[in-house]
């Protein structure tokens, strides 16, 4: 965690890993040949989709080795016979087949170059095998800092599990590790000494007992899943279970807790029904019925694991105990249980295909805390709450990263991100079609990877209100837009200042006890008041700043 952003901001940035985003660690827009090969869609990426992968491997916590194989299928899209893979130093290929022959490769950094040497007809699946080890990058600080987390439980265990982020799956297995292409289903395999436990995503399809004494899990994946959503969970696990009545039917919900927690996780994890019961209301039906849900035990805070939801909040309401708005809201419910499954909708389920657009994840899913509190306790507790988040805006750079490089944006996608959706529902003004456009929004881009401008058109195509100017002005500028105005001779006068171009934002306000829309523009605008009174309040729940010329 990054002291630039202050304890308590920092503290709120679940999923958000400092390490990854650079911004902090380079000077801005300074990037490499290596950032070129992790971000963008190189022709090596382009020409093959990606259909399945079985990761089958080999964990040594002794050691913190991690070996294996991965078998790559692939539908070809275009005749070419380079291949990129990634895998991330100090990690190893050992060796690729395809149909049994071997295959030359040469390493560029991070990336692999594999040259294959079939013929690759457009249309045709094919496969490789790559066989891989070394000793994975350790995470310092996860999530922040990704990489595998090597810890031992309070009873000298082992307690190791994945957190990748940003830095990419590469870092600890091969594979496409791009966020523009999902796999659509996967098979972990996942072979530990036999007194632990490993738990990854998807369905437990069996539990193999090894001549060696160890066990490999195998779990299987229905869904499509981006790479970082993959991950491994290795301890002295007892889980407990429940079917959530859904949507969609019974929903498996299984919860796995190191075995001294089991107690007081069965109160605790009381909040994952009530989060689904929520979410699904305002969402639609959870993405992945299919490979069930989960909640695991971690030794780090938590991460949106897709189907595999991780938590280290220490079994407390809020933040480890704390309420990041200061209102007293955020303390109704356990933070990293509702922020990390919100992501299982918008992160998991819609999945931004460049990391510039994290704010599609990170500002709908900060905007979910507030749904769940609307849903439990009322709507103006919610809005509370999402003002409360307000003093952890830094306004410093913005929300949207850096396109093909693997860079996102400012930290501000989360609290400003979810401020400039609740600005957005003012100015929809209507409950119910919000609604239906957060629940559109999961199954008109179900199972998908999307940019930017998709959410931006269907937000402004469902609503009927043009918003794009309301986008560049938080998603693009750190600018805050500041309502300027006098009142004098009975006449308001006021407009946009501070702002990008042509910025249209409509603007209610209260005068003189009366509610009434504005519609100020960056141009000056008069209104008659017919009042010599001055008392005109702007709406709290509008992300904007206010300036009276006369005060």
């Amino acid at each position: 965690m990054k002291k630039i952003f202050g304890s308590l901001f920092v503290a709120s940035l679940i999923g958000f890993n400092a390490n990854a985003q650079g911004l902090l660690a380079k000077s801005e827009n300074i990037f490499t040949h290596q950032d070129t090969l992790r971000g963008s869609i190189t022709k090596e990426r382009a020409w093959w989709d990606l259909k399945y992968y079985h990761l089958d491997i080999k964990v040594n916590p002794s050691q913190k080795t991690i070996t294996g194989f991965n078998t790559v299928r692939y539908t070809v899209l275009t005749e070419n016979n380079k291949m990129q893979i990634d895998l991330q130093e100090p990690m190893q290929i050992y060796k690729v087949t395809q149909n049994g022959k071997e295959l030359k490769f040469e390493r560029d950094g991070n990336a692999f170059f594999i040259r294959l040497t079939e013929k690759q007809k457009v249309g045709e699946t094919k496969e490789i095998v790559i066989s891989f080890g070394g000793k994975p990058k350790e995470a310092i600080r996860p999530p922040w800092d990704g990489g595998i987390t090597w810890n031992k439980d309070k009873n000298g265990k082992d307690f190791i599990a994945s957190s990748c982020q940003g830095l990419g799956a590469s870092v600890w297995w091969p594979c496409k590790d791009h966020m523009y292409d999902e796999v659509e289903n996967m098979l972990i395999s996942v072979n530990v000494p036999g007194h632990l436990t490993d738990v990854s995503n998807g369905r437990l399809q069996s539990v193999k007992k090894e001549k060696d004494g160890t066990k490999t899990f195998n779990w299987y994946v229905a869904n499509p899943i981006n790479n970082y959503g993959v991950n491994i969970n290795i301890g002295d696990y007892v889980n407990f279970s429940e079917k959530f009545k859904g949507e969609k039917g019974d929903l498996d919900c299984s919860y796995y807790v190191l075995k001294d927690n089991l107690a007081v996780a069965k109160e605790q994890f009381k909040d994952a029904p009530r989060m689904l019961k929520a979410f699904e209301s305002w969402f639609g039906p959870y993405p992945f019925y299919e490979d069930s849900y989960k909640l695991v035990e971690a030794p780090y805070l938590g991460m949106e694991h897709q189907s595999s939801v991780t938590y280290g909040n220490n079994f407390k309401n809020g933040h480890n105990g704390h309420d990041i708005s200061g209102t007293g809201w955020g303390l109704k419910y356990d933070y990293i249980i509702i922020h990390e499954s919100g992501h299982e909708w918008f992160a998991n389920n819609i999945t931004y295909k460049d990391i510039a657009d994290m704010w599609i994840h990170e500002s709908f899913t900060t905007y979910s805390e507030s749904v769940f509190i609307e849903y439990y306790y009322g709507k103006e507790a919610a809005s509370e709450y999402i003002r409360g988040i307000r003093k952890m805006i830094r306004n410093k750079s913005s929300i949207i990263g850096s396109y093909d490089v693997n860079r996102e944006g400012s930290g501000d996608m989360y609290p400003k991100g979810a401020n400039m959706l609740h600005t957005i529902r003012q100015v929809i003004n209507d409950d119910a079609k919000w609604k239906s456009i957060l629940r559109g929004l999961n199954s008109t881009f179900y199972h998908q990877t999307v940019t930017t401008k998709e959410i931006e058109d269907y937000l402004s195509t469902q609503s009927g209100i043009n918003l794009s100017s309301i986008f560049d002005q938080y998603l693009r500028t750190p600018q805050v837009p500041t309502f300027e105005y006098y009142i004098k001779d009975q006449k308001l006068t006021y407009h946009w200042i501070n702002s990008v171009e042509n910025f249209n934002l409509p603007l209610k306000v209260n005068f003189d006890g009366k509610e009434m829309w504005l519609k100020p523009t960056t141009d000056w605008k008069t209104e008659d008041l017919k009042s010599d009174k001055t008392n005109l309040i702007v709406d709290r729940n509008f992300y904007v700043t206010v300036f009276n010329i006369t005060e």
